[in-house]
């Protein structure tokens, strides 16, 4: 089972005298706009739509998925979850800009004295001088942020029915607001 949402933002919830840190998703009405199938395209996936936005997703991704429960035109909501279940969420982190290699790859920088000046921050050798070019991959300064992350095995903590609210234990990527895929494993 799968289905989008909107993250609101982070909260907690008291579970017999224990705090428990959630994420709060808006899950409301999700539409199944779109069944692709084997015999038609080739392969088989569900496209479901979240007010402007859609996503189509694969059924040989997802074992928990079952091809019965996606009709075209059905709605889907937060009563396809109960509390306990585990998800995976993906989503798109927050976008950083361009950074220094101290901050987007962990370098230690240079040492303070010995004739340095002004080069605490700085990346130091990028390679040796025979092949003279820089060899693709290598870490340097950049844009950071803003890829597609997934974090798995995160657990249902709690469902709000009535304002379609999913809360899911631990943080999830993506700034407020961001949409999100929420599959069941």
């Amino acid at each position: 089972m799968f289905i989008l949402g909107k993250k609101l933002n982070m909260s907690q919830i008291w579970k017999e005298g224990r705090v428990i840190p959630v994420t709060l998703v808006e899950v409301s009405k999700n539409k199944v706009s779109l069944i692709r199938t084997k015999e038609k395209d080739g392969y088989e996936a569900v496209q479901l739509k979240f007010g402007k936005k859609s996503r189509e997703f694969k059924f040989a991704k997802s074992p928990s998925a079952k091809k019965e429960d996606y009709q075209a035109g059905n709605d889907i909501d937060v009563s396809a979850f109960k509390e306990g279940d585990v998800v995976r969420v993906s989503g798109v982190s927050k976008g950083r800009g361009f950074q220094g290699v101290v901050k987007r790859h962990g370098f230690g920088g240079g040492p303070k004295t010995h004739g340095q000046k002004n080069r605490f921050r700085a990346p130091g050798s990028i390679g040796s001088t025979a092949p003279q070019k820089v060899f693709p991959g290598r870490k340097m300064a950049g844009r950071m942020g803003n890829d597609r992350v997934t974090v798995k095995n995160l657990k249902v903590a709690g469902i709000d029915a009535k304002k379609n609210i999913l809360m899911i234990k631990g943080a999830v990527p993506g700034v407020r607001g961001g949409l999100l895929e929420i599959q069941k494993v």
